[in-house]
């Protein structure tokens, strides 16, 4: 993730410890290049940018947000957000009178189109609302909505031991290095063996995976921002446009052509 840039135009991080009420909204523009500095909130967080493409960055994952998807956020994670884009953030802060005890772990969920009108709605409600009327019994529902949503595949998971992390920040840097494995472990001082052992045990993946990865998560802002598929894998490293492809259909279920179509709708 490039250095932070904090902007004047981005509204401050809320300090209030309690919500104002059981769903708190927040909606604003978040200018291109600018980092929101990494935080935590003790309440559930839903986040999502209307228009854009959003980055957002635990200890343990990377994610990246298309504006069909959106961040399901426990209490007590740490975080931060960037974009290379203008992005309209939009956020929804979850009381637990709400969640009724409901837990999921951090992820990407696939927004409905009956969660977003829900939304929609209920950008329109005044920051408090009586209790026992329509908009809490419209902002149930959504709750109940936002719980049932399928994960969705825009999530990178990030290892925790210090060579791996060199690697990993690397790659993230610049996806298109086709380093071996066995080269990176001369890089880090440590053996092929220790190497492939660490990342399955630390991110689920192999090398090799992960590293695949990286790049169909990189490849989505640049089809946001219009490169050509041809360049596309040209820029990750790929030896072919055919097998560029074939990987991101296979992980997206779409072609990039058919993604990058979608977005611009």
């Amino acid at each position: 993730m490039p250095p932070m840039r904090q902007s004047s135009e981005v509204p401050p991080l809320p300090d209030f410890q309690q919500l104002p009420g059981p769903v708190y909204r927040r909606m604003f523009a978040i200018p291109a290049g600018h980092r929101v500095q990494l935080h935590r909130h003790p309440w559930v967080q839903f986040t999502y940018a209307s228009a854009g493409i959003m980055q957002v960055v635990t200890e343990q994952h990377s994610y990246l947000l298309p504006p069909q998807c959106a961040l399901w956020i426990p209490a007590g994670v740490e975080h931060t957000a960037y974009s290379d884009q203008t992005i309209e953030f939009r956020g929804l802060y979850l009381d637990d009178s709400l969640l009724n005890g409901y837990q999921r772990p951090c992820g990407v969920v696939q927004v409905t189109p009956l969660v977003r009108e829900l939304i929609a709605k209920a950008n329109s409600f005044a920051p408090q609302y009586p209790a026992q009327g329509a908009q809490a019994r419209l902002l149930q529902v959504l709750v109940d909505e936002l719980r049932e949503l399928p994960e969705a595949p825009f999530g990178l998971p990030l290892p925790s031991d210090p060579r791996l992390r060199r690697i990993s920040e690397a790659l993230q840097a610049n996806p298109a290095d086709n380093r071996s494995i066995e080269d990176w472990a001369q890089q880090v001082g440590a053996s092929r063996r220790t190497l492939v052992r660490l990342f399955q045990a630390q991110t689920q993946l192999s090398f090799r995976e992960w590293r695949q990865r990286l790049r169909l998560l990189a490849a989505l802002p640049l089809l946001a921002q219009g490169m050509s598929v041809t360049a596309l894998a040209n820029e990750l490293g790929y030896d072919s446009v055919s097998a560029f492809i074939a990987l991101f259909q296979r992980h997206y279920g779409k072609t990039p052509g058919l993604w990058a179509a979608e977005l611009r709708s």
